[in-house]
């Protein structure tokens, strides 16, 4: 049972992480990882799903709450917006590759929305930034045992 808690656990954090709220899923994986018992294949999969359902539900909040974004409880300043929106058009859609990245990674997920980016390509090119990153912890964190 400390198995699922713990999958579920690192669920949330990787959710959580991807939103525009602050928290840190890699260190709790690399973690889980070390301490041995736990299947790193699950390890990545749980990570990445957690972390592209948050990723999405900022695409889902630029491409219908924008219009609240003046308001209070909006998570995002227009400055972020503003600067997510920049690297956006400089780099195109490919620039969602790049959507673990810490700082710019969430705003870009929330000006995907707001340049109505259709949702099947974002899913893509998320998941294969977001597995990769996931990834690339687990290799590294090998290397450095």
């Amino acid at each position: 049972m400390p198995d699922v808690a713990a999958y579920v656990g690192l669920f949330l954090a990787a959710l959580v992480a991807a939103t525009l709220l602050p928290a840190q899923s890699e260190l709790l994986l690399v973690s889980l990882h070390r301490a041995g018992g736990y299947n790193d294949i699950l390890l990545v999969l749980v990570a990445t799903l957690g972390n592209v359902a948050g990723s999405a539900s900022n695409w889902a909040l630029g491409r219908f709450l924008m219009r609240f974004q003046n308001r209070r409880w909006f998570p995002a300043s227009p400055a972020m917006v503003a600067r997510a929106t920049r690297w956006f058009q400089r780099f195109g859609v490919w620039s969602l590759l790049l959507a673990w990245l810490p700082v710019i990674g969430d705003p870009l997920t929330l000006v995907a929305g707001i340049l109505r980016v259709d949702w099947r390509l974002f899913l893509v090119l998320v998941t294969l930034g977001k597995a990769g990153r996931y990834i690339a912890l687990i290799v590294a964190s090998n290397h450095y045992q």
